[in-house]
């Protein structure tokens, strides 16, 4: 479906991108998520899983072109809580995800036309995640304003 993220296998990436291409977005994501991962253990984040998206320029250089190791893109999980075997709490928007399918369960939305107006405690809760994500990693609060 357009629009929304899918996990492909390396196969089918090959498929779509060629042997060689394919074989570099592996090296570039995984390069990435590893010096990231490693960053971020040492300020009490796990990074559990994360999306990065690529273009080329027209010469055939690869980009990243969109955010990266963000909440919005990451799940981001505190290391002090984490515990195999349960659901981990988490930095990311799931608040936003949460408040939208029970809209999308009561009939309300039907996930694909433009979403209602966010409730102040769903905006509140996604921006305190966001902001102790923020913290644990710099070691200072997110600037006022942002």
């Amino acid at each position: 479906e357009s629009g929304h993220d899918e996990n492909i296998t390396f196969d089918r990436m090959q498929a779509a991108l060629g042997v060689s291409l394919a074989a570099q977005v592996r090296d570039v994501s995984i390069a990435l998520y590893t010096a990231a991962a490693a960053g971020t253990v040492n300020h009490g984040i796990i990074i559990a899983d994360t999306k990065f998206e690529f273009g080329h320029t027209a010469e055939g250089e690869l980009l990243v072109i969109d955010e990266l190791l963000t909440p919005d893109s990451s799940r981001f999980w505190p290391a002090d809580e984490y515990q195999p075997g349960r659901g981990q709490p988490s930095f990311d928007k799931q608040p936003l995800r949460d408040y939208l399918d029970h809209l999308r369960q009561r009939g309300e939305w039907d996930g694909d036309s433009t979403p209602p107006p966010l409730t102040a405690q769903t905006v509140e809760e996604t921006s305190t995640r966001y902001r102790d994500a923020y913290r644990r990693v710099t070691g200072s609060p997110l600037p006022d304003g942002v």
